[in-house]
């Protein structure tokens, strides 16, 4: 047993990592006086808040330093299969096949028998889009990954779905440089049904105007921090007051990184809350804590607890929750890329 300072998602807290049953595992106590500490500080899993598993080598998940995904556009199907099947709801014994009734026995794997790093997943289904509109054109979308919404009665339909699949969020695309987006009155209408099933609306905003035009119509979360266009800081205000920012920052090169880092650095000085999200699938980039996100982060005034809050750990006081370990860290400079999973060896 050792004294460690954890951070629970908020603050820095003290307590005790002691190994039950082959594994290491965290209690919020206070440590008794002489105790040897851990050589660091301890968090959960990271969190990634904008993911596209189907576009990714999710197999790699569960080596990584992230607890928890978001999927934000994919074939419902296929992604609550993965969600399910990585819940930790289908029984296995050490030396057994991980096999779901509702999943092939020849998927990959983001979680086996012999892992102690589970990767909890989160997901909204399809991207529900106007018709002919971004992403139903692209090439990259998985079969059944969209659903053109023409009317309220298609909304709603939609919104079932993909409630009954498990989602925890809807995504909605509007992209006015890509295709057509709805109307102010039927995005309208998806927000309430989404909100009838207590589901927030995640929104792709891209195109002049349009971050702003769906945080009015009640966008609870932008996919994107805004890279189309600076916003104003009356605007600016609006969204710290009433939506969250998944950064991607990374994506962006040139003209649009320097906006969307402009953007980033405002809006969380006005109290907005930033969560990070790499959008992994779109492109070559880690399956993992990506370096240049983290970078673009820090340019945009995000670091020490800040950025801890924005990575979101996952709680590490679960017993189901991978414990990291920042080596020979403190509150003030602990740096979330040089974390590591927390071993026996530790102890």
């Amino acid at each position: 047993m050792k004294a460690a300072t954890f951070f629970d998602g908020s603050g820095w807290r003290e307590g005790v990592v002691e190994l039950v049953d082959g594994r290491v595992r965290l209690r919020a106590e206070a440590p008794a006086t002489g105790l040897p500490r851990v050589g660091g500080v301890i968090t959960g899993g990271f969190t990634d808040h904008h993911v596209h598993l189907q576009l990714a080598e999710h197999g790699l998940l569960a080596g990584s330093r992230l607890g928890r995904v978001v999927d934000l556009g994919g074939n419902p199907d296929a992604v609550r299969r993965l969600a399910v099947h990585n819940s930790g709801d289908t029984p296995a014994e050490p030396g057994s096949p991980l096999i779901s009734a509702t999943l092939p026995a020849d998927s990959e794997e983001l979680r086996t028998p012999f892992a102690q790093h589970r990767v909890d997943i989160g997901f909204a289904g399809a991207f529900l889009a106007a018709p002919g509109g971004y992403p139903s054109d692209r090439s990259w979308a998985p079969a059944g990954s969209v659903r053109e919404i023409a009317d309220a009665d298609a909304a709603a339909d939609a919104v079932v779905e993909m409630a009954d699949a498990g989602a925890s969020c809807i995504k909605v695309t509007s992209n006015s440089t890509a295709g057509p987006v709805f109307s102010d009155d039927l995005f309208r209408t998806i927000v309430a049904l989404a909100a009838d099933r207590g589901l927030p609306v995640v929104a792709h905003a891209e195109g002049a105007g349009e971050a702003q035009r769906v945080v009015r119509l009640g966008t609870a979360r932008l996919a994107h921090a805004p890279f189309t266009e600076p916003l104003d800081d009356d605007e600016i205000a609006r969204h710290a007051a009433s939506a969250s920012w998944v950064s991607t920052l990374a994506i962006h090169d040139g003209p649009e990184r320097v906006v969307a880092i402009d953007n980033v650095r405002r809006f969380h000085a006005a109290g907005g809350t930033v969560l990070y999200g790499t959008d992994l699938g779109n492109g070559p980039m880690p399956v993992d804590l990506n370096p240049r996100e983290i970078s673009a982060l820090r340019e945009a005034g995000l670091d020490d607890a800040a950025l801890l809050r924005t990575l979101a750990p996952v709680d590490p006081l679960e017993p189901s929750s991978a414990l990291l370990l920042l080596p020979g860290g403190s509150p003030s400079s602990a740096d979330p890329l040089d974390a590591r999973p927390l071993t026996p060896a530790d102890l």
